[in-house]
């Protein structure tokens, strides 16, 4: 599986030296230039450069024949990271290969549905590492998700018990 991952959970995560719950997403990270290139707020831009060099993360741009298809999906008018990010979706979509997209962004999770991706957000890979890990406990990835949401991730207090009680 093909995991492509946006900004947002880049962000989260690495502001809070947490980019390293993304080793237990099942597949092969892709993380396009045009991402990478939004992080730029530190602690998070610091943090993403050792994660990249510690980790196998695909970060070539997405096929350039996708890419006008992906402007007309997202009706944007130049090439953004999200624009790489549907493009690659398209694209493993046109190999058939499962992909995913992990992404906190409610428009570019949408588009991704549509085009059949699987679909979570920082919450999500927060949740799969407590689940999945036995050196993860429940009581560390909330935690987390106090952090994050300390670190201003925009939650309703429903949102928040939600996660949090995944967790459980």
């Amino acid at each position: 599986m093909r995991v492509y991952v946006d900004a947002t959970p880049l962000y989260d995560l690495g502001q809070i030296g947490d980019l390293g719950l993304l080793g237990v997403v099942e597949g092969d990270l892709s993380i396009p230039q045009a991402v990478v290139d939004q992080i730029t707020v530190e602690p998070a831009a610091t943090n993403l450069e050792r994660f990249l060099t510690e980790h196998a993360v695909d970060t070539d741009p997405a096929p350039a024949e996708y890419l006008d298809d992906a402007a007309r999906l997202l009706d944007a008018g130049e090439r953004t990271s999200d624009v790489h990010l549907v493009a690659g979706l398209l694209a493993s979509r046109d190999r058939g290969e499962a992909f995913a997209l992990v992404s906190d962004d409610r428009r570019l999770r949408a588009v991704a549905d549509g085009l059949g991706a699987t679909v979570t957000g920082t919450f999500g890979v927060v949740v799969c590492a407590s689940l999945g890990d036995k050196y993860f406990p429940a009581s560390q990835a909330k935690r987390v998700l106090r952090r994050t949401d300390h670190h201003g991730i925009q939650m309703t207090g429903r949102l928040r018990e939600r996660a949090i009680g995944e967790v459980d």
